[in-house]
């Protein structure tokens, strides 16, 4: 969840903000020319830089360092050589949602430039660098040498000053063609690392298309599950990579690489010296699994299915809980998922490789939370091939913070500066984005972090000379190292004999800077290296060989080597590497790599999938010879899991025995008909029904359940499956039909056609039948007196929020609310709000889960009272519609035989997965569709539909509010084999 909302929220205009502005950049040429001006400065009270609700580590402070209108909504932040704040505004945030907001700048969004000037701690020098009608929200900015990236999809641009006045002179569209225009889950920062190139990340807000310079094509589906769904499309690689997915590119626009894919939204990626690449993750709205994540080369994520058609709740297995089913944990092919943290809304990552906060923090990634209202810290562990995170709080919003400004922390970036503080930008909004934006100034402001009593005295960088560059690659600021890992092999034999002299030195972090750059200068850096891959320790090897592989240096002579090395880290990435490696010239090096496999290392075994990716069967028949049995029951662990994980057809038989077998324990006959269900075979299917039928009593259930889920997709086309998939055809309803017929002619008499009407909108197939007219544009306007009053009163409830798009009503009875203001001063009662909330009028059970109870057709509200305060939290009761949580849009789908369904898209490819507002999922075959429509609208009905008072919403607020959260469900980073 990137700055976004779990419930809906009403539009509220705001005052116009009028700055000093700069002509916009044009959109028609590839290079234009434009004119910055500075902000004004600020006017401050002591009520605007107060941090009194924030707490912090006894041993460090935090202050206000910028504040509005120095910068109005700061989406992300960077900070360059000279330690000025580069900021990505995004005051039109939302624009194509709420058009009509009066808080915008007409001549686009903005890239400020901010500074401390005289060394006081405090900026006071605010100055737009660009300002261009073609950034609508952007959400990333990065200084790269004296390139300034802007990423906001669908582009990725680079703004170069080419005069040195801190004005944009020129700006190029590096990349083209990302989903997510004006929206958190489009293309987000990116940031240089010190192999001289570019890592970048985008959300799951597909389709994506780009093309980079060179003409590779990137062909990225949308997990969203609503059309246009482009899953299941490859890309030139011959791979599908759906859903959020993590990249890499040359600074020239060449060699767009996907890392990693089937995130949901992470907000940027982070590297630490070593080159292992952190990120935070969202989860749905409500499902409190939100992530962090160490990310593996070629690592599927487990959001959406694997080609990109259905959303995980489409395939959640009964029993399965939500962190498990929500990242597909049982899935062979997905990584393990990280540290689930929870309700939240992570956004800016940030590796802490040194600075002035502490040692204790060295290695640490950092994770800005805007709706946790707080920075983690997670500490990796190495563990077996891959990392334990280990959580903690950097800073928080007191718990017993009160009043007007108690959420006044919502942290959209962070990020170090090189004076070796650390600058968080808080975005102030009650809604932590998503839909809509309540803030009517644009407010928002930078935090500095340091060590207490600190001085705030800015760090003098020199990139000019080569003392200076090797200072400066070991500058706690991420850009500024890039910066100078980009100067030094200009510096030849100088720069590798100073580098070897520091690949000495008792720091690693120190010694693998100076690898990765080392492998760049040249011949006699790059045989130093292969020298180190060699001979040095274990974190040296490891990165010794990824900076071979960043050069194309002898790769496979050196995997030959570290194929059995002492270090699963480094076996590891030997694995990864053999991605795109024939079989014929790796088939040693994988046997090499499975005899290291121990049989529990969940990270190692998604490796070694991944080395083996195209080449399961080549592979299958040598791992069972050599670790396998005759008799399949007597599989070892390691021999169970690896055909668990690569599945091919040759396993089909010994993977049903086991599902069938009593002598195994129940764990091992689920990991094994799991694997069965992902042979895309028509013995799979048969071997499935079998279990089904006769498998042992805990089997039967799970086969058959993966029978009729598979009869909708992979199995499609296999006997077995389809028939259990296949709902018997609706019987024809005679009375329905004439009815129908009777309203739609215009031959008849109108009082039939009345009559008509009125019975079909008292039934709820009847009614939907005429919400599916009236979407369609087919409904006779004339009988829409006829029709409205039973639509609103139809005992279907998400027929009447429906019906509230396209049919008049009038209010129900009762005095008319008071206005929200004086609603939130109203005194609820918890006791009573309970029986509201899951008592029969309201009937908020039937749609939300609270603290274990309830249904998951809507968010689940547990955590709400984290997310809003009073007022925030009835507007969004009382105005449902007017911003929807994201994956929560409704849809209607009609068709041919004329049948009319709404509910929400939870998998769209041949057949549409469509979960239904009684939580009942309907699988449509995608041929017999004839309308899809998306409702702006939410399917939760507003106060009128639902008849309650205004003491009712003070007491559901109450309840909400008050009651106390549980703690989040925790999953470990390395989940087991299921």
């Amino acid at each position: 969840m990137k700055l976004r909302q779990i419930l809906r929220w009403s539009v509220a205009l705001a005052p116009t903000v009028t700055l000093a502005t700069a002509p916009a950049l044009g959109a028609d040429a590839p290079t234009s020319t434009v004119a910055a001006t500075a902000a004004t400065a600020p006017s401050t009270t002591a009520a605007d830089t107060s941090v009194d609700n924030l707490t912090v580590p006894s041993d460090l402070e935090v202050r206000t360092w910028a504040l509005t209108p120095q910068l109005f909504n700061p989406t992300n932040i960077d900070i360059d050589a000279r330690g000025r704040i580069w900021v990505a505004e995004a005051v039109n945030y939302r624009e194509t949602v709420h058009p009509l907001r009066a808080l915008k700048h007409p001549a686009g969004d903005r890239v400020m430039i901010l500074e401390d000037t005289d060394g006081d701690g405090t900026c006071d020098s605010s100055k737009i660098f660009v300002q261009d009608k073609d950034l609508t929200a952007p959400l990333g900015v990065a200084v790269l040498g004296n390139k300034v990236v802007v990423s906001c999809s669908p582009n990725l641009f680079v703004y170069t000053d080419t005069d040195g006045d801190d004005r944009a002179d020129q700006r190029e569209v590096l990349l083209t063609g990302f989903g997510g225009f004006d929206n958190d889950h489009g293309l987000h920062a990116v940031t240089g690392f010190l192999d001289g190139r570019w890592y970048f990340n985008v959300g799951n807000q597909g389709p994506h298309e780009v093309r980079d310079a060179s003409g590779w094509t990137l062909r990225g589906g949308s997990s969203y599950g609503g059309p246009p769904n482009l899953g299941n499309r490859k890309s030139d690689d011959g791979r599908i990579w759906t859903g959020g997915a993590a990249f890499r590119i040359d600074p020239d626009g060449r060699k767009l690489t996907p890392l990693a894919h089937n995130f949901r939204n992470s907000y940027e990626v982070a590297l630490d010296s070593f080159g292992d690449i952190w990120q935070s993750d969202n989860d749905d709205d409500g499902n409190r699994s939100t992530r962090v994540s160490w990310v593996m080369e070629g690592g599927n994520y487990g959001y959406s299915s694997a080609d990109g058609t259905r959303a995980w709740q489409a395939d959640r297995r009964p029993g399965q809980e939500t962190p498990i089913a929500h990242w597909r944990q049982e899935d062979p092919g997905v990584m393990p998922s990280g540290d689930i943290t929870g309700a939240g809304g992570p956004t800016g990552v940030l590796v802490y490789d040194g600075g002035a906060l502490g040692e204790q923090y060295l290695g640490s990634m950092l994770d800005a939370d805007a709706l946790a209202n707080c920075v983690y810290v997670h500490r990796p562990v190495a563990d077996g091939a891959g990392f334990r995170l280990e959580r903690d709080v950097l800073i928080k919003v007191k718990p017993d913070a009160a009043g007007e400004r108690a959420k006044w922390f919502r942290p959209s970036d962070i990020a170090i500066g090189p004076d070796g503080a650390l600058y968080i930008s808080d975005w102030y909004d009650p809604m932590v984005g998503g839909h809509d934006m309540r803030d009517k100034k644009g407010l928002g402001r930078i935090l500095r972090v340091s060590k207490k009593g600190s001085a705030a005295v800015p760090a003098k960088v020199d990139l000019e000379t080569l003392d200076g560059q090797l200072a400066a690659l070991d500058n706690p600021a991420v850009n500024v190292r890039y910066a100078a890992a980009i100067k030094l092999p200009a510096a030849g034999e100088e720069a590798v004999k100073r580098l070897l002299q520091r690949v000495s030195s008792n720091n690693p972090r120190q010694r693998a800077r100076a690898i990765w750059v080392l492998a760049r200068c040249g011949n006699a850096g790059a045989e130093a290296v292969e020298r180190i891959a060699a001979e040095g320790d274990a974190s040296d090897r490891l990165v010794a060989f990824r900076a071979l592989r960043s050069i194309d240096r002898n790769v496979l002579r050196h995997a030959a080597r570290l194929a059995a090395d002492e270090s699963p880290a480094v076996r590891r990435e030997v694995a990864v590497a053999l991605r795109d490696v024939r079989f014929e010239q790796c088939r040693d090096l994988l046997v090499k790599l499975a005899d290291g496999y121990d049989g529990r290392d969940r990270f190692y075994l998604e490796a070694f999938g991944i080395a083996c990716d195209g080449k399961e069967s080549a592979v299958y028949p040598i791992l069972l010879e050599r670790l396998g049995s005759g008799d399949p029951l007597k599989w070892s662990e390691a021999m169970a899991n690896l055909a668990w994980r690569l599945h091919p057809v040759a396993s089909l038989d010994a993977l049903a025995a086991r599902g069938g077998s009593a002598e195994l324990s129940p764990d091992a006959r689920r990991r094994a008909v799991n694997a069965l269900a992902f042979i895309r075979h028509e013995r799979a299917a048969t071997a499935m029904a079998a279990l089904g039928a006769s498998g042992p009593q805990d089997v039967r259930p799970r086969a058959q359940w993966w029978l009729k889920n598979r009869g909708g997709n992979e199995w499609k086309a296999f006997a077995p499956a389809r028939a259990v998939a296949e709902a018997p055809a609706e019987q024809p309803d005679r009375r329905r039909d004439t009815d129908r017929a009777t309203m739609l002619n215009p031959s008849a008499p109108i009082r039939d056609r009345r009559n008509a009407a009125g019975r079909l909108a008292r039934r709820a197939d009847g009614a939907l039948i005429i919400i599916g007219h009236a979407a369609d544009g087919t409904f006779p306007r004339e009988l829409t007196d006829a029709v409205s009053d039973a639509l609103h009163r139809n005992g279907d409830f998400a027929v009447r929020a429906l019906a509230s798009q396209y049919f008049p009503r009038t209010g129900a009875g009762g005095a008319p609310l008071p206005p929200i203001k004086e609603l939130a001063a109203m005194k609820g009662d918890a006791a009573r709000g309970r029986a509201v909330f899951f008592g029969a009028t309201a009937a908020c059970i039937r749609c939300h889960s609270f603290d274990g109870q309830g249904q998951d057709i809507g968010p689940d509200l547990t955590a709400v009272r984290s997310k809003f305060p009073r007022a925030e939290l009835l507007d969004n009761i009382l105005n449902p519609s007017a911003a929807i949580a994201f994956g929560y849009e409704p849809w209607i789908v009609k068709t041919r035989g004329g049948q009319v369904y709404s509910g929400f898209i939870r998998g769209d490819g041949e057949t549409v997965e469509l979960k239904e507002s009684s939580g009942e999922q309907r699988s449509i075959p995608a041929g017999e569709i004839t309308l899809r429509k998306k409702q702006p609208f939410s399917v939760m009905p507003d106060n009128v539909s639902v008849g309650l008072s205004a003491q009712d919403l003070a007491d559901v607020a109450e309840f909400l509010l008050a009651s106390p959260i549980r703690s989040a469900p925790s999953a470990a980073a390395t989940q087991p084999v299921k």
